[in-house]
């Protein structure tokens, strides 16, 4: 005759618990699987070869250029940015910066690349622009009108050295950690809210946002052209575009 297997009851607590965490381990390895699988290495943009150490000690990477034309599309291939944007048959898209932007549109790519890189890019503060592209740029002319009322004539009358004619990466300057073009004709957008456009400092509020170039301006965040209007205050830029940043290194292959 055959004696019943008997199991103490803690001993069966014990087994349930590890059953538990045995399948609570194999759902948990097969979601970050299917996540690592969405994730694709191969959009992550090229980065600058330092990082910038900001005068608080902070550091952030930045990428080398601004997106380009064809980094821009494979977005909108993609479904997640609505703007296509399209070259002339002397330009090279994998080479011409994507311009013509909206901080709409900027907002859409951020999205897009964050959630197949994995990463946490974003833009630019105006601070950190500025100290990133300080090495480059030239210095500020001095005012030709000393009047405070005629500080907008100054403005017009002393900006636009740099050439406004859209020129493939690399035309430019390099900063000492590798960031190219930050002189150049295209004028980036940051993530900071234009003070007097709202007084509420919130991005998903803000009417307008300053862009950085040669010179600051402000620009209202509808607009991708600032040939056509839409310049909150100084000069209008050449071109709008966009440059990533992130405070995260991007790990090696």
């Amino acid at each position: 005759m055959t004696a019943a297997l008997t199991v103490k009851p803690g001993l069966k607590v014990t087994l349930l618990l590890v059953s538990l965490l045995l399948i609570a381990a194999v759902v948990l390895g097969i979601a970050l699987t299917r996540r690592g699988a969405e994730y694709d290495p191969a959009q992550l943009p090229e980065m600058a070869a330092t990082p910038v150490t900001l005068s608080t000690g902070a550091k952030i990477y930045v990428q080398k250029y601004e997106v380009s034309v064809a980094e821009w599309n494979t977005c909108h291939e993609e479904g997640a940015c609505t703007l296509r944007l399209r070259v002339r048959s002397d330009q090279d898209a994998r080479l011409t910066p994507a311009t013509s932007l909206s901080y709409v549109d900027v907002g859409e790519y951020l999205d897009w690349i964050n959630g197949v890189t994995g990463m946490t890019f974003r833009l630019p503060t105006l601070g950190e622009w500025t100290e990133m592209a300080a090495s480059v740029l030239p210095e500020e002319a001095d005012p030709i009108f000393t009047d405070p009322s005629l500080t907008w004539a100054s403005t017009y009358l002393t900006e636009g050295s740099t050439p406004r004619a859209l020129k493939p990466r690399g035309s430019f300057s390099l900063s000492p950690e590798g960031i190219a073009d930050l002189d150049g004709s295209v004028w980036e957008w940051t993530g900071e809210c234009f003070p007097s456009a709202s007084d509420n400092a919130d991005p998903a509020r803000c009417p307008a946002f300053y862009v950085a170039g040669e010179h600051v301006a402000a620009m209202s965040y509808l607009i991708r052209d600032p040939a056509r209007g839409g310049c909150a205050v100084g000069s209008p830029p050449a071109h709008l575009g966009m440059r990533l940043v992130s405070e995260t290194a991007i790990p090696e292959p």
